[in-house]
């Protein structure tokens, strides 16, 4: 299928559980959740769902990424760069292994697209 919708991706009540991160010093551990969308021919990009508690946690995705937030604030810090602020709507752009610390303020749901930039 060439096209594939996810209905209302801000009210999906179940997601996944996809484990936890440990967060920074001094933060909880991070909850995570997520529904990942499969596109036949394109399993090397991986596209859907994502949410986490609050918390801080360092990023470890290595290839580019884009995502849009549906809910939640918080920032990030990409190492030696001024840091970023988000709220529903806003939306970012990652070269690949950009690296960074999230600090998520409050629980946080975005659609996110994790490709190799190459």
């Amino acid at each position: 299928m060439k096209v594939q919708k996810i209905d209302q991706p801000a009210s999906i009540e179940k997601l996944e559980p996809w484990g936890s991160v440990e967060g920074l010093p001094d933060t909880p551990t991070i909850q995570l959740s997520g529904l990942q969308k499969i596109i036949p021919g394109k399993e090397n990009v991986d596209t859907g769902i994502f949410e986490c508690t609050a918390g801080s946690y360092r990023r470890s995705v290595k290839q580019a990424e884009i995502m849009h937030f549906l809910s939640g604030e918080g920032s990030f810090t990409p190492d030696g760069e001024a840091t970023l602020t988000f709220k529903p709507g806003d939306s970012f752009f990652f070269e690949e292994n950009t690296q960074g610390t999230w600090v998520i303020e409050t629980q946080m749901r975005k659609l996110y697209v994790i490709f190799d930039a190459a």
